[in-house]
């Protein structure tokens, strides 16, 4: 069975940066993998179109960046896609719309094995055994192996409900939960405050769902949008955080850019010199005292 590194890092209290896709295509995650920036990659299932194949691909692409995979997980789906992400290859679980403490065991028991081999909540989870890519598909299903792999699943829970900050407390003290993020938007909406993420009553249920994570020895996370945004959270104690959405990251660069371009256009050019770029004057020149004309030009790929 694979290491579990998000799991290793939240057991050894070291900080952990991911960031999202909303796009299955694994290219993406192997591109973030060449950073050697990240701890994990989310897929924010909830909100993307997707199927069981690009499951298997996105874990495929997991094991070979070197990073763990999360998946957030709308709530209709807890149990049904909890079961088929791991059996991918994710390591980690974010659970939307969580209200009750009833829902956050349901969360906790999507993900553990139904076993007498590991006591408390450790043992009283609804998976059983799989046919897999996490066993090897029938190389390690049913093995001791599998059940402790269950239970080093991280198991994130949405904080944005405002039951569910009403009733904060007796949430996080359901067994088995690690990470918690407050969500925004989705608690400014549920109290009729849609998109006012300023007002005062979000950030006090966002400070209050902090405060309590830390209090009870989770792992608060807080989603960024940029790095330069961390600075009040840090001083809270929060060493947990996933940055940038790949769509959003592509909406800004189309945004800026194109009206760059369009700038660019309205405004009347200067006269073109009327001499040869640098670039071009070295590749039709001696380059390296050898003449063979063989300059590297730069492109637009450079």
């Amino acid at each position: 069975m694979r290491r579990n590194l998000l799991r290793e890092r939240l057991n050894a209290g070291k900080p952990s940066v991911g960031t999202h896709i909303l796009s299955a295509w694994p290219t993406l995650v192997e591109l973030i993998g060449h950073s050697r920036q990240y701890d994990y990659v989310e897929f924010t299932a909830e909100y993307a179109p997707f199927d069981l194949h690009d499951l298997d691909n996105l874990g495929r692409a997991f094991e070979l960046s070197g990073m763990s995979g999360m998946i957030k997980i709308e709530q209709t789906q807890y149990t049904h896609q909890a079961m088929r992400a791991i059996g991918a290859g994710f390591q980690s679980v974010l659970f939307a719309d969580i209200r009750t403490v009833e829902d956050a065991r349901t969360a906790v028991n999507a993900v553990r094995a139904e076993t007498t081999m590991s006591k408390g909540v450790r043992g009283r989870g609804l998976l059983g055994v799989g046919m897999r890519r996490d066993v090897g598909i029938v190389r390690q299903g049913g093995t001791p192996a599998y059940v402790d792999a269950l239970n080093e699943v991280v198991i994130a829970i949405m904080v944005e409900k405002k039951s569910c900050v009403d009733n904060l407390d007796a949430i996080l003290s359901v067994p088995g939960i690690d990470m918690v993020q407050f969500g925004a938007s989705g608690f400014s909406m549920s109290i009729g405050k849609t998109g006012q993420y300023g007002h005062p009553d979000v950030l006090a249920a966002e400070t209050k769902t902090i405060q309590t994570a830390l209090k009870k020895g989770l792992h608060p996370r807080i989603e960024l949008r940029d790095p330069s945004q961390a600075g009040r959270y840090l001083e809270m104690g929060v060493k947990h955080f996933c940055i940038g959405w790949d769509v959003r990251i592509l909406a800004d660069w189309w945004d800026t850019k194109g009206a760059e371009m369009r700038k660019l256009l309205r405004t009347k050019p200067k006269k073109a010199a009327a001499k040869l770029a640098p670039a071009v004057v070295r590749a039709k020149g001696k380059t390296n005292g050898k003449g063979n004309g063989r300059a590297a030009v730069r492109g637009n790929y450079a």
